[in-house]
C-alpha cells in the first residue's frame, strides 16, 4: 500500500497536515486556543456511572427469566416494564454519552479548535442527561409507545429532537471554524451518524398524542412494523455502529501510534456501508406478514453488507501490523483489538441470520439475544472501555491508578462477554429446533412451550453471571478512573497552538486525489450522506405505503372495541409485548402450535403494531377465543396456577386497581385521526359501550365463581386478549 495514501489522526505527534503547508504568499500565522477538556470529562463521568447503571439492570432482568421472584413483587419492576429501561440506559444513556465524549474529544483536536459554543455544550451535556432521567422515571411507570429501541413517549422524543439539533449546531460550528481543511475520516463518520439518525428519529416517531404521556404511532401493521425495523436495525448501524467506526479511526492510530492501514479502504468502507445498511432492516421482518419483495430486498442487502463492515474491521486491526508486542504488553489496545473483532464476527452473523433458512430457526429466540450482545458487550462496551482508560488519565496528567485493575477488568469482561454469549448460543439453537421438532407420527414433539422453557432455564442461569462477571469489571473501572481522577487535576482548558487555515496553499500530488474535494467540504458531505441513505429509505418505504396491493384487506377485519383499545393498551403498558410475539409464521410448526398464519390486513388497525422480537412465551396472536375469561383472570393473577413452572411475574395489580376510562373518547379520536374508522357516534357512547361489554365480562367470570368489578384493569385486558387474531375466524366461518 502507497505509505501516500494512509492516514493518522491530524493531531499525532510528527504528523502534517497537507493543508498545514506554508502558504503561497509568507509564513502561516499561529494562534493560540485552548481544547475543552471539562465537557469530555463530564461525558465520561456520565458514561460510567449510566452505564454500570444500565448493565446492573440488564443482570436484574436476566436473573427473572430463571427465577420469577427477582420479577420483586411491585408493578414497576417487572421483566416487561425494566427490559426496555435496560436497552434505553445502555443503548442511549452509557453508548451515547461515550459517543459524545469520544466526539468532543476528537473533534477539537482533528478541526484544532475548541468547540463552536461552550454554552450549546453545556445544553447538550444537561439536556441528554435529564433525557435518561426521564426515561428511566417514565419507563417502569408503564409509558411506553412500545416499539422496540423507541420506547419513549412523544414529549422525550421532542426534547431528543431538540438536543440532537444542539449537538449538530455545535459539531458543525467547530467543523466550520476548524483550523484544518482537510476533514479526517472520523469526522467523516460523526457527520453521517448526526444526519441519519435525525432521519430516523423524525420519521418512526411520527405519532398522534392522546395525552401528555400517551400517543399512538401514525402507521399501523405491517407498516409500522417497516418503519419501526427501518429504524431499529439503521439504530443499531447509525447510533453503535458508525460513530463507533469514527472513535476507532481516532483513537487506535493513537493508541497504537501507527497510520490507519488504508486511505483508499477507509473511503470504500465509509460509502459503501452507509449505503447498504440502511436497506437492510427487512431481514427482521422475514417470513412475516411484509411484501416478499421487502424481504428479499432486506436479504440481499444483509449479505452484501459484509463487505464493507469487513472492510472496516481489516482496517482496524491492519492498522496494528508491526505494533503486535505493544498489543501484548498494552491491556488498552487489548481492549481495542477484542472490541474491533467483536465487530467482525457480529457484522458476519448479522448477514447470516438474514438468510431464510438461518432465520427460520433462529428469529425469536435467545440466539438474536446474543449476536446482538457480543456487538454490544464486545464491540461498543470495551472500545469504550478503552477510550475511558487512554482518555482519563492525559485530561488529569496522572498515570492510571492501577494497572493491575485495568488488567483484570480485561479478563474478567471477555470472560464474561464468553459466559454470557456462548450459553444464549446454545439456548437459542435449541429453542429454534425444539419449536420445529416433530414425532415419527407427526405431531409436535413439544407441543407445551413450557417444555421448551424448562429446558433452556441453566442457560440463562450461565448469561446471568457472565452479566455478572461483565458488570464487576465495568465496576472495578469506575473504580480504578475515580481514583485516577482523584490524583490528578483535570486540564479544563487545555493550551493548544495552530496555524491558521490558509486560504492558498501549495497543492500536492497528494492534494489531487478525486476523494479530497469531500474532506475539505462539510455541507456536501453532509449532502452526500444524506443522499445515500434517502435511496435505500425511499425505495423500501414508499412502495409499502403507496400501493394498496401490498396490504390486502379483509372484510372481517374491524376497529377494536373502546375496551378491547383500553385492554390493548395495558398490555403495552405492562411491556407484554418483550415476551409475546403476535405474528404466526408460515410454518407447519407454528400452524399446528398457534393456528392460521398471520394475515397483512389482520393488522391494519393495531396502531402501533405489536409482533415482538423474542418469543420468552408463546405467540398470542390466535390467543382469542382458546381460553375461557376465567383463565386468562388466574393466569395474570398467578401464572403458575395454570402453568406450573412459568417464568412469567403475577399481575395482581390488574385486579385491584380501577380502570382509567377518562381518556376513552380521546383516544378513539386519535386513532380516528390515523385512519381507524371510528364514528362519531361510536366515539360519544363509547364509555357506554366499554360499560356494556364489561358487564358481559364480569358476568361470565361470576358464572366461573370469580367476583370482580366490570371496571377492574383485569376486565379490559381480559377482553382484548380474547379479541386478538379472531376477526380471521369469522372470515373462515363465512367462506364455509
Amino acid at each position: 500500500m502507497n505509505v501516500s495514501l494512509k492516514q493518522t489522526p491530524l493531531d499525532a505527534p510528527g504528523v502534517d497536515s497537507p493543508d498545514r503547508r506554508k502558504p503561497i504568499t509568507g509564513k502561516p500565522v499561529a494562534e493560540r486556543f485552548e481544547y475543552d477538556n471539562l465537557i469530555v470529562r463530564n461525558f465520561g463521568v456520565a458514561t460510567i456511572i449510566w452505564g454500570v447503571v444500565g448493565m446492573l439492570v440488564g443482570v436484574l432482568i436476566a436473573s427473572q427469566l430463571f427465577s420469577p421472584a427477582m420479577n420483586l413483587g411491585t408493578q414497576y419492576t417487572t421483566f416487561g416494564r425494566i427490559r426496555p429501561l435496560h436497552t434505553n440506559a445502555v443503548i442511549f444513556a452509557f453508548v451515547g454519552n461515550a459517543i459524545f465524549m469520544g466526539v468532543y474529544y476528537s473533534l477539537q483536536r482533528l478541526c484544532k479548535a475548541r468547540m463552536f459554543s461552550d454554552l450549546l455544550s453545556k445544553i447538550h451535556f444537561w439536556g441528554w442527561q435529564l433525557i435518561i432521567v426521564a426515561a428511566a422515571l417514565t419507563l417502569p411507570l408503564g409509558m411506553t409507545t412500545s416499539k422496540e429501541y423507541a420506547e419513549l413517549e412523544w414529549p422525550i422524543d421532542i426534547a431528543i429532537t431538540l438536543i440532537w439539533v444542539v449537538f449538530g449546531i455545535n459539531m458543525f460550528g467547530t467543523i466550520i471554524k476548524r483550523r484544518e481543511r482537510h476533514l479526517y475520516v472520523a469526522i467523516w463518520f460523526y457527520i453521517a451518524t448526526f444526519i441519519t439518525v435525525a432521519v430516523l428519529h423524525l420519521v418512526n416517531s411520527m405519532e398522534v398524542p392522546v395525552s401528555f404521556l400517551k400517543s399512538y404511532s401514525m402507521y399501523a401493521g405491517v407498516q409500522d412494523a417497516l418503519v419501526q425495523w427501518w429504524y431499529g436495525h439503521n439504530a443499531v448501524a447509525f447510533f453503535l455502529t458508525t460513530p463507533f467506526l469514527g472513535l476507532m479511526y481516532y483513537f487506535l492510530p493513537k493508541m497504537a501510534n501507527r497510520p490507519v492501514y488504508s486511505y483508499k479502504l477507509s473511503i470504500l468502507h465509509f460509502w459503501a456501508l452507509i449505503f447498504i445498511y440502511i436497506w437492510a432492516g427487512p431481514h427482521h421482518l422475514l417470513y412475516s406478514s411484509l411484501p416478499d419483495w421487502a424481504q428479499s430486498l432486506g436479504v440481499v442487502f444483509s449479505i452484501m453488507l459484509i463487505a464493507p463492515s469487513w472492510g472496516g474491521m481489516l482496517n482496524g486491526l491492519l492498522t496494528l501490523r508491526g505494533a503486535w508486542d505493544k498489543v501484548r504488553e498494552d491491556t488498552i489496545l487489548k481492549f481495542m483489538v477484542v472490541g474491533v473483532t467483536a465487530y467482525g464476527m457480529a457484522t458476519f452473523e448479522g448477514p447470516m441470520l438474514s438468510l431464510k433458512n438461518v432465520n427460520a430457526i433462529a428469529h425469536f429466540t435467545d440466539w438474536v439475544v446474543s449476536h446482538v450482545h457480543v456487538g454490544a458487550l464486545g464491540w461498543n462496551g470495551f472500545l469504550t472501555f478503552a477510550i475511558l482508560y487512554w482518555l482519563i488519565p492525559r485530561m488529569y496528567h496522572t498515570p492510571l491508578y492501577s494497572k493491575k485493575l485495568l488488567n483484570i477488568h480485561f479478563w474478567v469482561g471477555t470472560l464474561g462477554i464468553i459466559f454470557y454469549a456462548v450459553p444464549m448460543y446454545i439456548s437459542g439453537f435449541a429453542q429454534g429446533m425444539m419449536w420445529k421438532e416433530f414425532t415419527p407420527e407427526g405431531v409436535l414433539k413439544y407441543p407445551n412451550f413450557l417444555e421448551t422453557t424448562m429446558q433452556l432455564i441453566p442457560m440463562h442461569m450461565m448469561r446471568a453471571f457472565g452479566g455478572t462477571l461483565y458488570l464487576a469489571g465495568a465496576i472495578l473501572m469506575a473504580y480504578n478512573l475515580f481514583k485516577t481522577m482523584a490524583a490528578g487535576t483535570l486540564v479544563a482548558n487545555e493550551p493548544a497552538e495552530a496555524p491558521v487555515l490558509a486560504k492558498e496553499y501549495v497543492a500536492t500530488g497528494h492534494d489531487t486525489y478525486w476523494h479530497r474535494w469531500f474532506e475539505r467540504k462539510p455541507i456536501p458531505l453532509l449532502i452526500g450522506s444524506l443522499v445515500m441513505i434517502l435511496i435505500g429509505s425511499l425505495i423500501e418505504l414508499i412502495p409499502t405505503f403507496m400501493v394498496a396491493s401490498n396490504v390486502p384487506t379483509i372484510t372481517t377485519v374491524q376497529p377494536y372495541t373502546a375496551l378491547e383499545v383500553q385492554g390493548r393498551d395495558l398490555y403495552i403498558r405492562e411491556g407484554c409485548v418483550n415476551c409475546h410475539s403476535q405474528l404466526v409464521r408460515p410454518f407447519r410448526s407454528e400452524t399446528e402450535r398457534y393456528g392460521e398464519y398471520s394475515k397483512a390486513g389482520e393488522f391494519v388497525y393495531d396502531h402501533p403494531f405489536l409482533w415482538g422480537s423474542k418469543r420468552t412465551g408463546p405467540d398470542l396472536h390466535r390467543e382469542g377465543g382458546k381460553y375461557p375469561d376465567s383463565w386468562h383472570y388466574h393466569h395474570m393473577r398467578d401464572p403458575n396456577a395454570m402453568s406450573p413452572n412459568s417464568i412469567m411475574p403475577a399481575y395482581p395489580w390488574l385486579i385491584d386497581q380501577k380502570l382509567d376510562a377518562s381518556s376513552t373518547q380521546a383516544k378513539l379520536k386519535a386513532l380516528k385521526s390515523v385512519g381507524v374508522p371510528y364514528s362519531d357516534m361510536e366515539i360519544a357512547y363509547a364509555e357506554a359501550d366499554m360499560d356494556k361489554q364489561a358487564q358481559a365480562i364480569t358476568d361470565r367470570l361470576s358464572k366461573d365463581g370469580i367476583k370482580v368489578d366490570k371496571d377492574r384493569e383485569i376486565v379490559a385486558l381480559i377482553a382484548y386478549l380474547q379479541r386478538i387474531g379472531t376477526d380471521i375466524k369469522k372470515l373462515e366461518t363465512a367462506q364455509k
